[in-house]
């Protein structure tokens, strides 16, 4: 059989050999090898081990005779390097001239084609592989299996697994990390319950499968639990670090402390991911002097590592200047570190010292660009961020484009974010969730419904679509645009909705004034057992305020203390005033704000004043007002709240008081605009606008329907004998 893969051969030393010689192979391991041949090929091994490449396919070229092991050791180098384009050719070569595989040569070269993700070439080795009968060895096996499951689809990797799985246990293992890569956990949990030995590798699997599951931490303590009372195996390193990282997320201390103490008696304390994962867990969990005993028992490479799993854990907690005391106190500052600590004094507002910080960097990698972009933009420098971002031409990954987008909505520049997502698009960068999260947003800032759709339409080719976190924004922005039902279709999408997701929904629902929709979702939500946060509430809120369900809406929000210990913010407090005064109980309301346990600010002031006109009662309006004016002496909205107020009442005299107050503030309305997307542009128009392109196609138009009107309908017939 021939293999008809061809490649374009980069290395020098090929261009050189385009005639090459076809040396003689030894083929049968029974004939003696000449001493210099072996020397050669442990030569050869030597220098790829090393990385010298050139120097080691320079010795293969000059081989009068070459083995086997020449070509397996030539091909595995390169692989190993990453040079697959390269071992894959030489496969093809290696074929072409009648060497013989053995099982090396078939492992390495299924490699190289898994590594490389070669579908075509891989396949043809089966073919050679079917011949040799190889495949029921071991290790072949396992190669061949690896390929089927990371370059074919599952169940192409499930009819080679049912072939072979009787003569090869490693397979089982396999098969279950394909479909926990795949998070087919249903499939995987199938396949572990039947498998004839289940050691530490396979358990740990699992257990990581349930872990990256949203909903999945608590079934993955559960199964860390059958495997020590199965006595089956011993967990190792790998797997208490996942369970580390579970008790992390679900901050549960004391099963932590429990994983902690099997750590030390198992002799795993010291391992550097072992550590590295009790540190953030006992950040999490709010226990930092643990979290530091830890670091402090560490020495040598591991407490490096420690140390950046400490000043992550505190940045994030957002004890920033405990983090710069770790920091500081390093003698060998590791770049993960250096690149925290700017991440962490930009998130606490210290952009000057994370400049400063990035500035002293002798070594600048592609994520400490990445961080400076972020910090650049969120201080309002896009400028800088640009410039940054410009300079990593060549070498930007996924997080620079997304950090780039992110810092254009930022500072407000949205349409700049979509555009450069186009740009991303044509350079074929490979997406992540951030990317969909972020460009949902600037359409739903932009109500720009049709990008949106084009947005979800590629979301749609991609593994993304049931996450949390792009499904959540991609309700928001069906929301904001109107379209309730497709929002609610994309809810129904994700895979194990979270608060923030159901948040969304019940936002949208209330925004739109369908209170009673909201609160039936809300009510699903607790049936669902997702367990509220505050701002949850605030939606829910809002959404009894538009209903004017008034008494449903204050047990919701004592229920909030009550039931779910949530202390009430300021934006629940505006909520409730704002349902009291819709509904008309605006004494109730001045009472409830009286009694609240914080100072109320102009905006719920502002929301007393607002019912009290629409509900006419001037001197509860006057005393909101005169609230308000101690917060804001210049408030406009309240000066034409009261001017509207008195007006309704016939006090012309206040009126024109408050009129002649606001002429002297010498303030001027901004212009109103009206806009239509067409073809995904917006077009924005006002009042005898001529700034549009096609302005005068647009007025003589609008005169021309207007004349049209007129001829047909009588202009006085167009109003109303009350309007005259």
């Amino acid at each position: 059989m021939t293999l008809f893969l061809k490649f374009s051969p980069v290395s020098t030393t090929w261009k050189r050999k385009q005639k090459l010689q076809f040396f003689t192979t030894l083929l049968e391991a029974s004939q003696p090898y000449p001493p210099h041949v072996i020397s050669t090929n442990i030569s050869i091994a030597h220098h790829a081990k090393t990385g010298k490449l050139v120097e080691a396919r320079h010795m293969f070229d000059e081989m009068p005779l070459r083995t086997v092991s020449s070509w397996n050791t030539m091909i595995s180098g390169y692989s190993q390097w990453g040079k697959y384009t390269e071992a894959l050719t030489l496969v093809s070569f290696m074929h072409s001239s009648c060497v013989k595989f053995n099982e090396v040569s078939f492992s390495a070269c299924l490699s190289a084609c898994t590594r490389g993700g070669s579908l075509f070439l891989g396949k043809q080795i089966h073919s050679l592989l079917f011949k040799s009968g190889y495949q029921r060895f071991g290790p072949v096996g396992s190669a061949l299996l690896h390929y089927y499951v990371q370059c074919c689809g599952i169940r192409e990797a499930e009819m080679v697994f049912e072939e072979l799985r009787d003569e090869n246990h490693v397979l089982w293992s396999l098969m279950l990390a394909g479909y926990v890569q795949r998070d087919m956990i249903g499939d995987a949990m199938e396949i572990f319950e039947k498998m004839p030995v289940r050691d530490v590798v396979a358990w740990t699997t699992l257990i990581s499968g349930y872990a990256k599951r949203e909903d999945g931490c608590e079934r993955a303590l559960d199964l860390f639990g059958c495997m020590r009372r199965s006595s089956e195996v011993l967990p190792n390193e790998f797997t208490l670090d996942c369970v580390l990282r579970v008790c992390a997320r679900l901050r549960i201390l004391y099963v932590g402390k429990v994983v902690h103490g099997l750590c030390i008696k198992d002799g795993f304390d010291f391992d550097n991911s072992v550590s590295s994962a009790l540190a953030e867990f006992y950040c999490v969990s709010d226990a930092v002097d643990d979290a530091k005993r830890v670091y402090e028992s560490m020495v040598g490479e591991a407490c490096s590592n420690v140390a950046d799993s400490l000043i992550g854990g505190l940045v994030s907690m957002g004890r920033v200047k405990e983090a710069g005391m770790i920091f500081y106190g390093l003698r060998d500052k590791t770049l993960i570190s250096n690149n925290l600590m700017i991440k962490g004094y930009a998130m606490s507002g210290q952009f000057k010292k994370s400049k400063k910080l990035f500035e002293k960097m002798s070594l600048k990698h592609l994520t400490s660009l990445n961080t400076m972009i972020t910090v650049y933009s969120k201080n309002g420098e896009l400028d800088e961020a640009v410039k940054l971002f410009d300079k990593t031409k060549g070498e930007r990954n996924c997080v620079t484009w997304n950090s780039m987008m992110s810092g254009y909505i930022h500072n407000g520049e949205h349409s700049e974010a979509l555009k450069l997502y186009v740009t991303m698009r044509r350079f074929l960068v490979e997406y992540s969730r951030s990317t969909f999260s972020v460009l949902f947003r600037a359409c739903a800032y932009l109500c720009s419904f049709q990008q949106g759709q084009l947005l979800h339409a590629h979301l749609a080719k991609t593994p993304y679509q049931e996450n949390v976190y792009v499904g959540t924004a991609l309700v928001d922005f069906y929301s904001k645009c109107g379209h309730l039902a497709d929002a609610q279709r994309s809810f129904t999408s994700i895979f194990s909705p979270n608060v923030a997701a159901w948040t969304a929904l019940i936002n949208g629902y209330a925004y739109h004034g369908c209170g009673s929709e909201a609160i039936s979702r809300f009510r699903s939500m607790l049936d669902q057992g997702v367990v509220p946060n505050a701002a949850t509430f605030v939606a829910v809120l809002s959404a009894c305020s538009h209903a004017g369900l008034v008494d449903e809406g204050l047990k919701f929000f004592h229920s909030m203390q009550i039931n779910y210990r949530i202390t009430p913010t300021i934006e629940h407090y505006t909520c409730v005033v704002d349902l009291l005064g819709r509904s008309g109980r605006v004494k109730e309301a001045e009472e409830f704000i009286i009694q609240m346990p914080i100072k109320a600010d102009g905006v719920i002031w502002g929301a007393l004043l607002n019912a009290s006109c629409f509900w006419n009662n001037v001197e509860l309006g006057e005393r909101a007002a005169v609230k308000l004016f101690s917060l804001d002496p210049n408030s406009v909205s309240a000066l034409v709240t009261l001017s509207n107020m008195y007006a309704r009442r016939g006090r012309w005299g206040k009126k024109t008081k408050i009129r002649k107050r606001l002429q002297s503030l010498e303030l001027r309305k901004d212009q109103g605009f009206s806009w239509i997307e067409l073809n995904n542009n917006v077009h924005l128009f006002s009042v005898e606008d001529t700034t549009h392109p096609y302005s005068d196609v647009i007025y003589k138009t609008v005169e021309h329907i207007t004349a049209t009107i007129n001829s047909i309908v009588p202009f006085n017939y167009l109003y109303s004998s009350n309007d005259r």
